[in-house]
């Protein structure tokens, strides 16, 4: 039994930039701009360069989504470039972490913004878990009607973000003073990590781009409509999420936002109330919800998908390649998915942050270098999209991420150890474990 093909190009569109477009523009921008040292110019530098950043692993990766219109993506990639055992490597360290641990951020901080408007900061965590429950089933309804949800808060969540980003140009009394220099007046190695580091926060916000190829398989006319979803959605979010920012900075007082920083807020709370009154506050903490909500949902359907390959592979619990005969999803990964998940709900948002960003940068880049490995071993291989800018748009990407990986360690060093560690554990079970068995079976 194989999963339908439901989705088409604006699905492919809605499922990227509905997952991209979640807490991070929201609930990071601070964290952004602290990071950066209060420098207004150059945090939108990071933002842009975060976007340029992530369009180019877009364009290597819609290559490889059309030469392997496969279901499972990059584990699909890191398989044939490298083997089982990267590609196992990976697919374990999303499960154990990343993937799993965006599920469980994404419904933290849509708990977090619901308690401003409801009285539930008891509650947090368990709303958290019944937010990953519902959507899960949902999803397990059908790839068509999570597609459809998908859609939907899509189309919500940009109304909000448009209306800011309108009042913010247009209406806004602040004037900006785009400084390129942090005010501590770093200099030397520092401002370059300093800089990297501010990127690896944007990357947060990004993160969602690779998410259409792993359920590649599902649509319709995949060889078209991934290199087109993958560059409409990641130039789009990247726009808007530059015209955002500096909307943010024509609203609210420089010093205010100093301020909010430094006293850790996750959103600038009080001075936006001071601009949008509390009525308007409401409706703004709402739009963060629905953006957060569809981001959720789109995290949901997608990563499950990848565990699905995985067991199709003798590499995971042989269980999670079943699919429902009557729904046609694959029903274990979804749920197995979810249990993952509600466990990471222990852990606190900056540890989940830190976990899914240094994954991605050590993956994204073997799959990035595998575009020239299967340049080289497979040159005659069909190819319906070649990446643009062939070879120098790959190089960037590989360099920037290479860049980003060292200012994480750097800047974030405990939280990378104990990621790396989950990596160095998952290579020695797969070693002595799941070799062994291949090898008695063989």
């Amino acid at each position: 039994m194989q999963l339908k093909k439901e989705i088409g190009l604006f699905g492919g569109i809605a499922v990227i930039a509905g997952i991209m477009i979640g807490s991070g523009i929201f609930v990071f921008g601070s964290l952004i701009l602290t990071r950066v040292g209060f420098a207004l110019g150059l945090s939108l530098v990071v933002w842009l360069v975060g976007g340029l950043i992530t369009l180019f692993s877009g364009l290597t990766y819609a290559e490889l989504g059309t030469m392997f219109p496969e279901t499972g993506g990059y584990y699909v990639y890191l398989r044939k470039a490298y083997g089982k055992k990267t590609a196992f490597l990976s697919g374990t360290m999303n499960f154990v972490l990343a993937s799993s641990g965006s599920i469980a951020l994404l419904a933290l901080v849509f708990s977090d913004i619901l308690s401003y408007v409801l009285p539930i900061s008891a509650y947090v965590k368990w709303i958290a878990a019944g937010l990953i429950i519902i959507l899960s089933g949902i999803n397990y309804l059908g790839v068509k009607f999570g597609s459809l949800v998908q859609k939907i808060f899509l189309i919500a969540k940009l109304i909000p973000l448009i209306s800011i980003i309108f009042i913010g140009l247009f209406l806004g009394t602040e004037t900006v003073t785009l400084n390129f220099i942090p005010q501590s007046g770093l200099s030397g190695i520092k401002i370059f990590t300093t800089i990297g580091f501010g990127i690896v926060g944007t990357l947060w916000a990004y993160e969602g781009w690779t998410n259409l190829n792993s359920i590649s398989g599902e649509m319709k006319n995949v060889k078209k409509d991934l290199p087109k979803a993958i560059i409409f959605a990641i130039t789009g979010v990247t726009i808007i999420y530059v015209l955002f920012t500096f909307a943010i900075y024509r609203l609210i007082p420089l010093n205010d936002l100093i301020n909010l920083s430094q006293d850790g807020a996750v959103l600038p709370i009080p001075a936006m109330m001071s601009i949008f009154g509390n009525t308007g506050m409401t409706l703004v903490f709402i739009a963060v919800m629905v953006s957060v909500f569809g981001a959720l949902n789109g995290s949901i359907m997608v990563f499950p998908r990848v565990y699905y390959a995985m067991a199709l592979d003798q590499t995971f619990f042989k269980s999670f390649k079943t699919i429902d005969k009557k729904r046609q999803t694959p029903s274990v990964a979804i749920f197995g998915s979810m249990v993952m998940s509600l466990i990471l709900l222990l852990f606190n948002v900056e540890q989940l942050l830190t976990f899914v960003v240094l994954t991605g940068l050590i993956f994204n880049t073997l799959i990035f270098i595998s575009v020239f490995i299967f340049r080289k071993k497979e040159p005659d291989l069909n190819r319906p999209y070649k990446t643009w800018g062939y070879p120098y748009v790959p190089i960037l990407a590989i360099v920037g991420m290479i860049g980003l990986f060292v200012a994480t360690i750097i800047e974030d060093f405990i939280p990378s150890l104990i990621g790396l560690g989950v990596l160095g554990l998952a290579f020695v079970f797969y070693t002595f474990v799941i070799e062994k068995r291949s090898n008695r079976n063989s």
